[in-house]
């Protein structure tokens, strides 16, 4: 499933990005995301059909209830190449909770970033007065709500669009604080295997 959110992202995100696509391949895109997304629609109803208590598996699962019923919210599938940092931080490239966390942390930050430049992309580059109309505005205005800077040179002015960033908000406040969190660990210690207080 792993291998099909990456390709929906593709399959998704290209035309955004490049909307000048041949019809033909933008078609192909367009039906690959359409497939792709069944096959998530399949794998929960095979989910529910396997659990003992269906309805409470339903309740428990509620976001890909709203994720297969909706398809208008297909988008939010992407949200399980999250995964991919799960599997960064269980690598070798870090042994101590810190170096795990930053890389954790820096994947997660990407992929948020990018998710939501695309997303709030899709959203406002058709819509009366949108002001985010390329990819590099989106990825800006990403950026710097992602870090609570909020500049207001530019900003969403449809519905989805908003709904994008209140969550990318949302998300952005929270990394900060691991951000925070992580650069204070590394400060401590450093400060603990410092010669000054081995003495």
């Amino acid at each position: 499933m792993l291998l099909l959110a990456a390709a929906f992202l593709v399959a998704y995100a290209w035309p955004v990005i490049d909307p000048g696509l041949e019809p033909d391949l933008y078609n192909v895109l367009q039906a690959l995301s359409w497939t792709i997304w069944l096959a998530f629609t399949l794998d929960f109803a095979i989910r529910i059909y396997l659990s003992d208590h269906r309805v409470a598996y339903a309740l428990r699962n509620w976001y890909d209830v709203i994720l297969v019923l909706i398809p208008m919210f297909r988008t939010l599938r992407l949200l399980r190449l999250f995964s991919l940092v799960r599997l960064l931080n269980r690598s070798t490239i870090g042994h101590s909770v810190i170096e795990k966390t930053s890389v954790y942390v820096t994947g997660a930050a990407v992929l948020m970033i990018f998710l939501s430049a695309v997303t709030v992309l899709d959203a406002e580059r058709d819509a009366p007065g949108a002001n985010i109309t390329g990819f590099g505005d989106a990825l800006w205005w990403s950026i710097v709500t992602a870090a609570t800077v909020g500049y207001g040179d530019l900003y969403p002015v449809t519905l989805e669009g908003r709904l994008v960033a209140v969550l990318l908000m949302i998300m952005g406040v929270g990394l900060m604080g691991v951000v925070t969190a992580a650069v204070a660990s590394w400060f401590l210690k450093g400060v603990a295997h410092s010669p000054e207080s081995a003495r």
